[in-house]
């Protein structure tokens, strides 16, 4: 699934956009969790951050 994703980013208009993906650990349990957005070029900082929703 993630194959196509990227096979669809890189043709057209989705080269505007970038997957980001952010690291989490949890305070409870100590496992970390991953999160997949995908984001415009000019937002990729804010995701980062964890300001982007």
């Amino acid at each position: 699934m993630a194959k196509k994703v990227v096979a669809t980013l890189k043709t057209g208009k989705g080269k505007e956009y970038s997957k980001v993906i952010t690291m989490t650990k949890s305070p409870k349990s100590g496992a970390y969790s991953f999160k997949e957005i995908i984001v415009h070029n000019d937002h990729v900082q804010d995701a980062i951050a964890g300001t982007h929703k």
